[in-house]
């Protein structure tokens, strides 16, 4: 999946959603975590996009459906897609600065003493 120059031809993880959908909610606030660059495709706005959502889905608009290197994963959690991004496109992965993730639990902050 690299051009002839050598450079990834993958330039972020490509997620299909559409408004109101809870699962895709949940899915943009473990992406957001993540640090992953992300593109977000509204199939309701894209003929496109849900044209591919239905190819990948036996006909079906299920969303979240994430493309990762032209791997397609219908309704997939964090993890997986984590998961699939160190397998198929680890040059996407945030760089390990060693640093604690922040908790988005206020109560769960902690000052430095």
């Amino acid at each position: 999946m690299n051009d002839p120059e050598g450079a990834p031809a993958v330039s972020a993880v490509h997620v299909y959603w559409r408004p109101g959908c809870p699962y895709c909610f949940r899915l943009r606030r473990g992406l957001e975590r993540t640090g992953l660059p992300v593109e977000w495709h509204n199939i309701w706005d894209n003929d496109q996009d849900a044209a591919y959502v239905r190819s990948v889905n036996q006909g079906n608009e299920t969303v979240p459906t994430v493309s990762i290197a032209g791997q397609a994963l219908t309704n997939p959690g964090t993890r997986q897609i984590l998961a699939e991004v160190r397998t198929r496109a680890p040059h996407l992965l945030p760089p390990a600065d060693g640093s604690p993730k922040r908790s988005w639990l206020p109560w769960r902050r902690r000052k430095p003493a």
